[in-house]
Parts: structure tokens; sequence; C-alpha cells
């Protein structure tokens, strides 16, 4: 599991750790992983120092958990961060920051553990998209891309998979209070457009991530392909269904 040392990623470490699940755990910040672990009460669980974005690390980190742990059951490719901008405002760098770790992490991550979980005609890759991938919201066109990105590869791998042994889930979380809003960026190109949005957004944050890991595994359990979790996460969903080209105008009724 990606992302492990806060969150989500945190939140689903434990609750797996109280099914009694052996744990490989990521993450960029090693304090946070130990953390984590600490919180895993006792069961096997290893750390990785890991930047999902560094393709030659993903890939080596799955040798790694191979050689530790013999099989790949669930691989949960939740590592993420945010960029506050209007896409006018977003550099080219600020955007390839983003999409290394939201995008190209779940790409690394995907392409690594995918052979294994073939070969052994067995396993599931758990993507954390967003409520971001399901539409376009201002100020967060590279947050966007990426997530849209996820969503998009997943939906790919349920066809693509189907007889294998295999799936792929899509998980979208709504306002899930995590520390992605303090820990991400603002562009530095900002004005009060990014300030106002950035605010509506954090209103948004209001989901324990606790309730969000039971719900992914309740949707993994179930079978779920897509699992919509947290705050208007269902709201969000079926405005993008039901008012494709004018849902834009509904936004101030997101909050």
């Amino acid at each position: 599991m990606t992302g492990a040392g806060s969150g989500i990623g945190r939140a689903l470490a434990i609750e797996l750790a109280s099914c009694g699940a052996r744990l490989a755990l990521s993450d960029i910040d090693e304090a946070g992983l130990a953390t984590t672990i600490a919180q895993c009460g006792g069961i096997e669980a290893r750390g990785y120092k890991l930047n999902v974005a560094d393709r030659e690390a993903v890939l080596s980190h799955a040798a790694e958990v191979e050689r530790d742990f013999g099989a790949v059951h669930f691989v949960f490719n939740n590592a993420g961060a945010t960029l506050v901008g209007t896409f006018e405002h977003s550099t080219l760098e600020e955007i390839e920051w983003q999409l290394g770790i939201n995008l190209w992490g779940v790409i690394h991550g995907s392409k690594a553990f995918l052979p294994l979980m073939l070969d052994q005609r067995e396993g599931c890759l758990v993507n954390i998209s967003s409520i971001f991938g399901l539409l376009g919201y201002p100020t967060q066109s590279a947050y966007n891309i990426s997530k849209f990105g996820v969503r998009g590869l997943t939906e790919c791998l349920w066809s693509e998979l189907k007889g294998s042994g295999v799936r792929a889930v899509c998980v979208h979380p709504g306002g899930i209070r995590t520390n992605i809003e303090r820990a991400g960026r603002r562009v530095k190109l900002a004005n009060q457009l990014e300030v106002e949005f950035a605010a509506k957004a954090e209103k948004m944050l209001v989901t324990p991530p606790e309730q969000c890991a039971k719900d992914i595994l309740r949707g993994i359990e179930a079978g779920k392909q897509r699992i919509l979790t947290g705050y208007r996460s269902r709201t969000v969903h079926w405005i993008s269904r039901l008012f494709p080209n004018s849902y834009p105008s509904l936004f101030k009724y997101l909050n």
C-alpha cells in the first residue's frame, strides 16, 4: 500500500491489520509510516520508504515485497497530493509534480505489481481516484487530470483483466478529513481565485478516514468495481451523470 503514512492509507492499514492481514506499507514520509506501523497492533507490517513518482524505485519495491512476502494479493495505489491552481496559473513543472505522484504513481504501482498477480491468477488492484475524477472543478486542473487518468486506467482494466483472476477497483473518495490540503501545494502564481476555491474545498473535508477505509474494504468484499465514499461522493456521481454538460453551474450547491 502506498501513502500509508497518513490519512486514508493509515486508516486502511489499521483496518486491514485488525483483519489479520500481513502488510507491506510504503510512504515517502518515514516518520508517518512508523506511526502507522505502531498503530497496527503488532501484526506483521513492514515499512518501505518510497517515492511513487520514481519508476525504478517502484519496480524495485515490487521485487522487495515479493521477496519479503512471497505473494501479493491486494495493491492499494493510494499515495496522493493536491495542487491548487487554475490551469492558467499552473506552470508545466507544477503540473508535472502533481501528475508524477497522483497519476504516474498509480501507473507505476499497477505496472510493477500486476505481473505478480497475473502469475498467481489472483489479486486485486485498488486505485484511489477522487470525486474530482468524476467532474472537473475550478482551480483543480492538474488534480482533475490525474484523477480522471486513474479512473480511465482502472475502467480499462475492468475489461482487460476479465477472466484473469485479477480485478481492478476504482475508488472515488469525497470530502475525507485528511491532511491532503494542508500537505499539498498552491501554485506560485495563485491569486484570490485560488484562495476562495481552496476555502470551499477545505469545508468539504468532513468524513473521517476510518469511515472511508471501512467503505473501501466493504466494497471490495462485495465485489464492487467502483466505490463511492465520503462527503458528497454520491451527489457528485449523480450530478456528473445527469448533468454532464451543465454541472459547473451547480458547484455552489456542493459545499
